[in-house]
């Protein structure tokens, strides 16, 4: 009986009160490191998709994760209470690429780190991280070689095909690497990284592969992301 209820006064003991100081440090490290996360994010990242307007969901991310853990870190019952609020939420946002998820889990681990006030730490690993995320990606593209990202995509997916579209890259590319393909009931999307020798190609290119549907839509992308 009073182990009982030593647990019960335990889980309705008050959780100290957080001091607003350190509070609005943590919190505005946690912004910075967001910012520069996703500044890396959008010149070092291989995603496809827009890596600007994702990007910033990093702030948010990154100081709501902090914010939650400053309030619950010294409280067994709102531990517990938040515990089973994250168990009734259902996220469905589509991550195609495991690049998305990764950053959005380095976002999470610096909320968490200043939430625990290890910043220390967590300024050192995550120095250590862009780090590794800066050379890694000088790495591949030495190895890459490409110089284009091409996304097509069609609103008519019968007037075309996967391997129309590649015939008429390797006819026109010194380079073709698939890089993603997403096909349904309503639209096709194929990306590849290619390189081309001149700029004559890219427009023979371009010119082909409008032959295939009037629907289809072409996107060059450099490695930077920024649409040519």
């Amino acid at each position: 009986m009073n182990k009982i209820q030593t647990f019960q006064e335990f889980l309705t003991t008050q959780s100290p009160q957080v001091q607003v100081l350190p509070f609005m440090l943590n919190l505005l490290l946690s912004a910075i490191l967001a910012c520069i996360l996703g500044q890396v994010y959008i010149k070092y990242g291989v995603s496809l998709s827009n890596r600007r307007l994702f990007s910033r969901n990093f702030i948010i991310l990154t100081m709501t994760t902090m914010l939650i853990i400053t309030i619950v870190k010294s409280s067994l019952a709102l531990s517990l209470g938040l515990v089973g609020a994250l168990s009734i939420v259902r996220f469905r946002a589509a991550i195609k690429e495991p690049e998305e998820l990764a950053y959005l889990f380095l976002s999470i681990a610096i909320g968490l780190g200043f939430g625990a006030d290890q910043r220390v730490i967590t300024l050192v690993a995550f120095v250590i991280i862009v780090v590794g995320l800066m050379l890694t990606k000088r790495h591949h593209q030495r190895e890459d070689g490409g110089n284009l990202y091409v996304t097509v995509l069609s609103h008519h997916p019968g007037q075309m095909s996967l391997e129309q579209i590649a015939s008429i890259l390797k006819e026109h590319c010194l380079l073709v690497d698939m890089k993603r393909f997403d096909e349904s009931q309503e639209v096709l999307e194929a990306s590849f990284l290619v390189e081309f020798s001149t700029f004559e190609h890219l427009t023979k290119m371009k010119n082909a592969l409008k032959s295939l549907s009037d629907s289809v839509t072409i996107t060059f992308l450099d490695h930077k992301g920024s649409v040519l």
